[in-house]
């Protein structure tokens, strides 16, 4: 047996609430949970992207619901699906609320992918998923 999806992926954030204002209402994001200085978490079709408090998860946690300590030193990396299309919906979308793009690429195989930055400093990619053979 082999692990057939990801189904969390974890980003780091020591500002939550600008965290939560660019995932929320810059990329529209659905809010699941928030513990205030802990974590965020969004839900989106059958994944989860958690983003921690680096200074809280660090350190060993506590009670029944307690995991391990955990967290990364630098940017993280996340990156969302999109269309063609959709490629260049959010380059106006995210221009419109300020965000610059930091770069765009065209790969070899074909696809595209846009990337910026989050307010912590984790890069976000807007990819088409034929980048990886996916189909759209």
């Amino acid at each position: 047996m082999t692990p057939s999806r990801i189904l969390e992926t974890v980003l780091y954030a020591r500002d939550l609430a600008a965290a939560e204002d660019f995932y929320g209402r810059v990329l529209g994001l659905k809010l699941h949970v928030r513990n205030e200085g802990r974590h965020i978490f969004f839900k989106l079709e059958r994944e989860m992207l958690l983003i921690f408090n680096p200074d809280v998860t660090r350190k060993p946690g506590s009670g029944p619901l307690a995991v391990p300590p955990h967290g990364a030193i630098g940017d993280g990396h996340v990156c969302f699906a999109a269309t063609a299309s959709e490629l260049d919906t959010w380059r106006d979308r995210l221009a419109k609320a300020g965000i610059a793009i930091e770069a765009t690429v065209e790969w070899p195989g074909g696809g595209r992918s846009i990337y910026v930055r989050d307010p912590a400093g984790n890069s976000v990619e807007f990819a088409e998923p034929r980048i990886w053979g996916f189909a759209e």
